[in-house]
């Protein structure tokens, strides 16, 4: 009991911070105090993959997990990024987008949490999550699509796409990138007017967000995922019982389609992005992982193989 009583104390007042800071940000954007970063650092491009010169077969944005905190690819989201560039070299990919910055600023550069990513690291995890449930609120949810939508158009346009030009767009996400991918449809439509398909692995969002403007909504999962299960279950828009809400509107129109990865977890050695473990045919659940993304981009826009 007194071990518990000492944790409350010390993670109550922390997550209530955090609460707040993730409040901050989407207030500063959404009163014009602040503009969203555009610049990226020094080497790192704004899309990789197919020429700039020629339109690519789709420009795909990957929206990672909680532990996106910087303009660089994480270790998991990075293997994932390499694997679908190497397999699928007619698209362009970018994966510098930042979903739980609204102002996207990369956690990590920030002076004050640079020093706790050294010293209390699980701090930078829990400003993601506690990010993710700002998204997901009703209240600042507009908000935080208009804010990351927004943010997605502008890398989109500087790696080279032109609204209206007919080039799809790919929204791949992974865990919490979903609840932003979802958000971002409608922005992205407004602003490009491109056809939108929309991936999620693992997939941790509200079911709230309206997908009308998305083509197609495809969710890759597995049954041993504990934590996109969690969301299922929390979140009262992802019950059938709520048929009004954004998710189960798209269910009824046809646009969600779903695709097993047993036995793959989502996280862990065993997770849908792991090199390691191996599947009954020899591939490892990375490869499955990146064979299934490709091979629906490929089906749904005629992308052929190079």
């Amino acid at each position: 009991m007194n071990d518990f009583l000492l944790w409350a104390c010390v993670l109550g007042p922390v997550l209530l911070a955090e609460g707040l800071l993730a409040r901050y940000e989407v207030l500063v954007y959404s009163a014009g105090f602040r503009a969203p970063t555009t610049d990226l650092p020094e080497g790192v491009p704004y899309a990789r993959g197919a020429a700039a010169d020629l339109p690519p077969d789709a420009y795909l944005v990957y929206l990672d997990g909680i532990g996106k905190r910087r303009f660089r690819d994480t270790r998991d989201g990075g293997q994932l990024v390499r694997a679908v560039l190497a397999g699928a070299p007619e698209l362009r990919v970018l994966g510098q987008v930042q979903p739980y910055s609204p102002l996207a600023d990369p956690l990590a550069d920030r002076p004050v949490w640079a020093w706790l990513r050294h010293h209390v690291g699980l701090l930078l995890f829990l400003h993601n999550v506690m990010q993710i449930f700002v998204a997901a609120d009703h209240r600042y949810r507009p908000l935080y699509n208009r804010a990351v939508g927004s943010q997605i158009a502008t890398q989109l346009g500087l790696a080279g796409y032109r609204p209206d030009s007919g080039v799809p767009v790919v929204l791949l996400s992974y865990s919490g990138g979903a609840q932003v991918a979802t958000g971002a449809v409608d922005e992205l439509h407004t602003r490009l007017r491109c056809p939108l398909m929309v991936i999620t692995l693992g997939g941790f969002h509200n079911g709230a967000n309206d997908l009308t403007h998305a083509e197609h909504v495809h969710r890759l999962t597995s049954a041993y995922d504990r934590i996109e299960r969690v969301g299922t279950w929390i979140f009262p828009q992802r019950w059938r019982l709520f048929h009004r809400s954004g998710w189960n509107r798209a269910r009824r129109a046809g646009k969600i389609t779903v695709h097993r990865l047993e036995p793959a977890t989502h996280l862990g050695p065993r997770s849908y992005i792991s090199p390691e473990e191996r599947l009954p045919d020899g591939r490892s659940h990375l490869d499955r992982t990146t064979d299934t993304v490709i091979t629906l981009i490929r089906a749904r826009h005629g992308a052929t193989t190079r």
